[in-house]
């Protein structure tokens, strides 16, 4: 018989790291570029994030506190999603510093900003690929008692989304050319994808 470990979260997991991030993984990284009202440019990785729908393409990323990020987006409406590369996770690791929202974090990481075509946040020059979003809900999410929490989910629809040409073979964007970065459980643990892991399968009829 299988020896299972059981747990209910409100009262504890009883490990000695809480499972659920290591679980849920990996997880793609929502590297969010944001331009507060003075003009002060702030990027950081969330990696509650994902692609939420098709038509129109809508992504989501949840933030842990009411974060620079989420302040920056609910003020000015804007923000860009820059994938993060295995050339670019130690910048990445470095933007993910708390530091006061006067701090340009490009600099910080040592980032090289692109203009945005749609937006006013700018994007991550040496990311091939970017989405501009404009905000379309911003959510505070409750638990199942209707309790609210300092957790932030928002919103946005892609309005303009950049890709380096590099990344598209056939007209097709191959997701291995990018070595895309997805976050894993632990404290530290990272992941990428290559070729040798990809499998076909189709969906039935």
């Amino acid at each position: 018989m299988t020896d299972w470990h059981f747990y209910e979260p409100a009262t504890g997991h009883g490990l000695a790291h809480d499972p659920l991030n290591a679980i849920v993984a990996p997880r793609p990284i929502g590297w969010i570029s944001t331009i507060a009202e003075d003009g002060t440019r702030n990027i950081a990785p969330y990696s509650f994030f994902n692609l939420l729908n098709y038509s129109p393409p809508l992504i989501g990323f949840s933030s842990v506190g009411w974060k620079d990020s989420v302040a920056n987006v609910a003020a000015t409406g804007e923000f860009v999603w820059n994938l993060v590369t295995r050339p670019l996770a130690e910048a990445m690791n470095a933007s993910s510093a708390g530091v006061a929202p006067e701090v340009d974090e490009f600099a910080l990481a040592g980032l090289k900003a692109e203009p945005s075509r749609l937006v006013r946040p700018p994007r991550v020059a040496d990311s091939p690929v970017a989405f501009e979003c404009r905000l379309t809900q911003l959510i505070r999410l409750e638990t199942k008692e209707g309790r609210a929490l300092d957790q932030w989910l928002v919103i946005g629809e892609a309005v303009g989304i950049h890709i380096d040409r590099r990344m598209l073979v056939d007209g097709s964007y191959r997701t291995v050319l990018a070595e895309p970065v997805s976050r894993g459980g632990g404290p530290a643990d990272y992941f990428t994808v290559t070729e040798a892991q990809r499998f076909e399968m189709r969906r039935p009829g």
